[in-house]
């Protein structure tokens, strides 16, 4: 049998080019060797004190983060791709996994930490906020995936898991394995500002949903070298956003690295550099984007790839919650 994999997506917006180096692209690669799980986390959206209160906005990025996964080359005869709120037994899981996890844990967490200062929350967060990693581990658990794709941001989230797993296993009896994670070849990609991370709320994204004009507008105002005031001035490159994008999406490598000399010896602008970027961009996103406009005029086929993937995976979770009531000598009448 197959291994499986449980990936996905927060549905707080469209999807960008930092989703696709940190997990999408694994997804497509990893797709026909392991049976592959897509979550359309809804429900952990709601984790967030800005999105408490935008429902339209969650529930239509549930379809828009479907096409992106679909978009990018994801097969729906290959993967199973579901909304999170639509198999409620991933909440008894969590619920019941909640019990092994001591609440200090929880808030050492590196990302509920960083998440907590980056978005200044201060002490405004939900139980739910706290309850994301767990929540997380749910859905990886609710179908006992092996492998977990993910940013280098949730790998904090599937150690807890697997603390979670052996906790489970040594004091009920075996039941889980321990899910390994992978790490996409960009662990975190830049923002467009030159930030640490390219994110949805910083506004500093290109989404895999953008269209020409605005890939242009977007890359042409990119943070480059700050120290570089004139084209003839010698750059840097390690560090240099623009460079690190066309490591990542430049396929003409013999290009980037005739570039790279020229900038750091004051022979190349940054425009020029720019542009050179905007082709190989443009060259990504062409099939993504006619993969895209296929699904957006046949959203009939899209709710039915959701409809089939929740019933798939209410069964696998199913079968996993009995598992866990049995070991836990929880009654079912």
């Amino acid at each position: 049998m197959k291994k499986r994999i449980l990936t996905g997506d927060n549905t707080t917006g469209r999807l960008h080019l930092g989703h696709y180096v940190g997990s999408l692209e694994n997804r497509v690669k990893l797709q026909d060797s392991y049976e592959t799980f897509v979550i359309l986390a809804d429900a952990h959206s709601l984790a967030y004190p800005k999105y408490i209160g935008q429902p339209d906005l969650i529930s239509d990025s549930i379809l828009q983060v479907a096409i992106d996964n679909l978009s990018v080359g994801l097969a729906p005869e290959k993967v199973t791709l579901f909304a999170e709120s639509t198999v409620p037994e991933i909440y008894e899981i969590a619920l019941l996994l909640s019990m092994l996890v001591p609440y200090p844990r929880i808030l050492r967490n590196p990302t509920i930490k960083d998440e907590i200062r980056e978005k200044e929350l201060g002490d405004n967060y939900s139980m739910g906020f706290l309850n994301f990693p767990i929540m997380m581990a749910s859905d990886i658990l609710s179908v006992r995936a092996d492998l977990v794709p993910v940013g280098e941001d949730q790998e904090p989230h599937l150690e807890l898991t697997r603390e979670i797993v052996r906790k489970f296993n040594s004091t009920y009896g075996e039941v889980f394995k321990e899910p390994e994670a992978m790490i996409g070849r960009v662990a975190r990609l830049v923002g467009l500002d030159g930030s640490t991370k390219m994110t949805k709320s910083l506004n500093n994204a290109i989404f895999l949903s953008d269209d020409e004009k605005t890939v242009r507008q977007k890359v042409l105002k990119m943070y480059t070298d700050p120290n570089r005031l004139h084209p003839t001035d010698p750059g840097k490159v390690e560090g240099n956003p623009v460079f690190i994008y066309h490591d990542a999406f430049n396929d003409n490598k013999e290009e980037v690295e005739d570039l790279k000399k020229r900038y750091v010896v004051g022979r190349v602008g940054d425009v020029e550099v720019k542009e050179r970027l905007i082709v190989a961009i443009e060259k990504f996103l062409a099939p993504i984007r006619e993969r895209r406009a296929k699904y957006e005029a046949d959203l009939d086929t899209v709710h039915g790839i959701l409809i089939e993937g929740a019933k798939r995976t209410r069964k696998e979770a199913a079968e996993t919650l009995n598992l866990v009531r049995e070991k836990m000598k929880l009654p079912r009448f």
